[in-house]
């Protein structure tokens, strides 16, 4: 969805460098990034785009997506699996933005177990979350980020994805966690969130929760968006507090959608990183 990639690249901000999508799909993410920048008035050659995507169609709808817009993105030579065929092999990204299928069961872990981006432990067979994380975290530059749409059980799922987590946590790699609303997919009601990954944060040892799950507004009866115009500003609101946090300016915990948590904290809550831990509930005032 439109808003939930807006969300994600007003946050990152991928005004100049390598920007990479591992799951491109039709190309939505580096739409989104070039209309970003030229309404920041920057200049969109200052950007190169890599992409890879597994369906050929879609790839080629991609391939499209950009050359209609006279943008020249390395999307690879041919469809292929991100997992089994990488075609950006040696890319460091300064920005990556992804949507990958949430919860695949058959990603092909067997042949895949001494992979080397498996740094922070091998993902289980039936389901490539934690894969697609890792693959996201070894195309990082020293300074690179990654803001990532994953379904909400990769924020406390158990097993080798929890040693996982931990891992990531405990390397400092974990800059926000926004909890989103349901009903923003057109085809599932699935609520998902958003991970932002830095290799280098500016708030060492600390993650910013965010609970947005009340926002957006429903405009029909299964859909719902995140608004942006005279009268909403559901994604600047996100974007400004993560911003407010990363600057160390005027960044206050809110009762109810935002907290700055601390590793030692994390730690106490078994590495579990869903906002609702941490965000505390609104008291609602009677009169």
């Amino acid at each position: 969805p439109a808003c939930i990639v807006k969300t994600m690249v007003e946050m990152i901000e991928p005004y100049s460098g390598r920007v990479y999508d591992p799951a491109c799909g039709s190309g939505g993410m580096f739409v989104q990034s070039l209309k970003f920048i030229e309404n920041h008035q920057g200049n969109v050659r200052n950007i190169s785009i890599y992409g890879q995507e597994k369906n050929p169609t879609t790839w080629k709808l991609a391939k499209m997506n950009l050359a209609i817009r006279s943008i020249d993105g390395d999307l690879g030579k041919f469809a292929a699996d991100t997992f089994h065929e990488d075609l950006h092999k040696d890319l460091k990204a300064d920005y990556i933005l992804a949507n990958p299928p949430f919860n695949i069961s058959d990603w092909g872990q067997e042949k895949l177990v001494d992979d080397y981006r498996w740094k922070y432990g091998v993902p289980p067979k039936g389901n490539a979350n934690y894969a697609w994380l890792q693959h996201m975290i070894s195309k990082l530059s020293v300074n690179g980020k990654a803001a990532i749409v994953l379904a909400n059980g990769s924020l406390s799922a158990g097993g080798q994805e929890a040693e996982i987590r931990k891992n990531l946590i405990e390397n400092d790699l974990v800059d926000c966690i926004i909890a989103m609303p349901s009903n923003l997919f057109y085809t599932v009601t699935i609520p998902c969130s958003i991970w932002v990954l830095n290799r280098n944060k500016k708030q060492k040892g600390q993650t910013l929760f965010i609970n947005a799950t009340n926002m957006g507004t429903m405009i029909t009866r299964n859909l719902r968006e995140l608004l942006e115009d005279e009268t909403h500003n559901d994604i600047s609101t996100i974007a400004n507090i993560y911003h407010a946090y990363q600057n160390n300016e005027n960044y206050e915990d809110k009762a109810g959608f935002c907290k700055k948590v601390n590793l030692d904290d994390i730690k106490k809550s078994n590495y579990n990183l869903t906002p609702g831990r941490y965000v505390e509930i609104k008291k609602i005032k009677n009169d």
